[in-house]
C-alpha cells in the first residue's frame, strides 16, 4: 500500500501497514452484509436515504457507508447519492442463486469474533471461545440465533460441479458404494455419483445438516443413488460403504478427536476399503515468503481459534492413521483447490 494512502498522519511500513488495515474491506462487507444493504437495493437505483430507511439506519452514516461500497466496487453512484449494485455487489443479496450472504456474515462477522482473541489463543493454548468463556465473554455465534443455520449454508453447499477436480484426481472402483463423512450439504458426494453413474453413495452428517442437504437432492438425477443417514461421527461411523471420505472434517479436530473419529472409520472400513482425507497438507519448512500457501496457513489459524484443530504436514498426517489403524499410501495433491487426497488403507494389528 502506498504511504499516500495511509491513514492520518501515519508513516509506516507499507507492506506491514496494508496487512494491518486488511480488515476494513472486510468490515465493510459485514456492516453491508448485517445492515441488508443489497436486499434494500435489488435490482433498482435507490437514494442513500431511501436505502437508510430501508435499512433502519442513519442516512448520513449510511451514505458514507455507501461511498465505501462504491469504492471497491461493490456498488455505483449513478449520481450523488443515488446507487444501484454492480455484479460484483449482487451476490450480497440472501434472494439470488449463490447468494454471498451467508459466507460473509459467516467470515466477516461470526468467526472474526473468534480471531480477535488469536493473540491469548496463542499464549495460552487454548482456542478463543475458552479464552472468552474464561474472560466472561460472550461469542458473537452464542448470541445470534441463526449462527448454526449460516454454518451449515455455507459448508458444502458449492455446487456439485466445483469438486469435478477433486473426483478426477482419484480412481474411483467401477462400482459399490461411497460414504461422504461430515459432507454437509452433499455436494462432493453428488459429484461423485453424477461422474460415476454405477457407484452408489451415502452422505452421513448432523441431524440438522441431512435435514438441509435433502433439498439439494430433490430432483437430482443422483437422489435415488444416495442415502442420507444422520449420525454423530465422533461417536460412530456406519458400516456398508467401500470408500469413505472426509473432507475438512478432520482439521477442525484436535489430534485425540482426531484419532478417535479414524478410529471409528476405521471400524467401518472393509480390508479391501480405501479412506480418501482430502484436506490442506502443510510443507515441512517455510523457508521464505509462499503466497500460495498463504490460505493453507490462515486456515491452521482459524483453526485454532475457532475450533481448537490445526491443519497438518503429510508427515502428521501419517502419523494420525498410524495410530487409527491406516496405512498411508500416497499423497495426491489437486493444486486446481489447494488440497491433497491422503489415500490410506486399513492395516492389522501387530
Amino acid at each position: 500500500m502506498p504511504a499516500k494512502h495511509a491513514i492520518g498522519n501515519v508513516i509506516a511500513n507499507a507492506e506491514l501497514l496494508e496487512m494491518a488495515m486488511a480488515y476494513g474491506p472486510s468490515c465493510v462487507l459485514c456492516a453491508a452484509a448485517r445492515l441488508g444493504v443489497a436486499d434494500a437495493l435489488g435490482d433498482a437505483e435507490r437514494s442513500a436515504s431511501e436505502i437508510a430507511a430501508a435499512c433502519r439506519a442513519d442516512p448520513s452514516s449510511m451514505y458514507r457507508l455507501l461511498r465505501a461500497m462504491a469504492a471497491l466496487g461493490l456498488l455505483e453512484e449513478t449520481q450523488q447519492q443515488h446507487f444501484r449494485l454492480t455484479e460484483m455487489g449482487r451476490p450480497l443479496r440472501k434472494d439470488v442463486p449463490e447468494s454471498s450472504w451467508a459466507a460473509v456474515v459467516f467470515w466477516a462477522d461470526l468467526l472474526a469474533d473468534f480471531w480477535s482473541h488469536l493473540a491469548e489463543c496463542v499464549r495460552t493454548g487454548q482456542n478463543a471461545a475458552q479464552v472468552m468463556e474464561k474472560a466472561a465473554i460472550a461469542t458473537r455465534w452464542s448470541q445470534y440465533p441463526e449462527a448454526n443455520a449460516i454454518f451449515r449454508a455455507v459448508m458444502g453447499t458449492a455446487p456439485a460441479e466445483n469438486y469435478a477436480l477433486i473426483v478426477d484426481a482419484w480412481q474411483f472402483p467401477a462400482g459399490g458404494i461411497v460414504a461422504d463423512l461430515g459432507g454437509g450439504g452433499g455436494a462432493l458426494i453428488r459429484a461423485v455419483l453424477e461422474r460415476h453413474p454405477k457407484l452408489r453413495g451415502m452422505l452421513v452428517d448432523r441431524d440438522e445438516s441431512i435435514e438441509a442437504a435433502a433439498a439439494h437432492f430433490n430432483g437430482s438425477p443422483t437422489a435415488e443413488r444416495c442415502e442420507l443417514i444422520a449420525a454423530d461421527l465422533s461417536e460412530h461411523v456406519p458400516k456398508g460403504a467401500d470408500v469413505y471420505m472426509l473432507k475438512h472434517v478432520l482439521h477442525g479436530l484436535t489430534d485425540a478427536k482426531a484419532v478417535a473419529m479414524l478410529r471409528h472409520c476405521r471400524a467401518a472400513v472393509p480390508v479391501a476399503g480405501r479412506l480418501l482425507v482430502i484436506e490442506f497438507v502443510l510443507p515441512d519448512i517455510v523457508s521464505g515468503p509462499v503466497p500460495e500457501l498463504v490460505g493453507r496457513f490462515m486456515s491452521d489459524l482459524n483453526m485454532m481459534a475457532v475450533t481448537g484443530g490445526r491443519e497438518r504436514s503429510e508427515h502428521e498426517w501419517r502419523i494420525l492413521l498410524e495410530e487409527a489403524g491406516f496405512g498411508l499410501i500416497r499423497n495426491i495433491p489437486v493444486p486446481e483447490l489447494d488440497v491433497s487426497i491422503l489415500e490410506a488403507h486399513p492395516i492389522s494389528a501387530s
